[in-house]
């Protein structure tokens, strides 16, 4: 099986840092991609960006957000600068090898 986990996310002040991180692991024989997706209250959820093992990324909107991979750790993460009330939100990894995996989520919030 396939488990796919979430942390780094808290508490942080408008305009802030957080660097989110999500390990896959399990039995993983290819990893096509890995990505982030995040989910505020009553709201649909929403792509972030995603990246290959190769390094190809793809961002929803470039700027605040940076996302980046570690192939022999199966970690994916996500730099996020200049945080915003807005940014508020649970944020998921995601893992691609066959088939979608998902991580269970962490809570960003970021206060005024």
């Amino acid at each position: 099986q396939v488990q796919v986990v979430e942390s780094g996310g808290g508490l942080v002040q408008s305009g802030g840092s957080l660097r989110l991180s999500c390990a896959a692991s399990g039995i993983i024989y290819s990893i096509s991609i890995m990505g982030w997706y995040r989910q505020a209250p009553g709201k649909d959820r929403e792509f972030i960006a995603n990246i290959t093992p190769g390094g190809t990324t793809n961002y929803a909107e470039r700027g605040r957000f940076t996302i980046s991979i570690d192939n022999d750790k199966k970690s994916v993460y996500l730099q996020m600068n200049k945080l915003r009330p807005e940014d508020t939100a649970v944020y998921y990894c995601y893992v691609f090898s066959g088939r979608q995996y998902w991580g269970q989520g962490t809570q960003v919030t970021v206060s005024s």
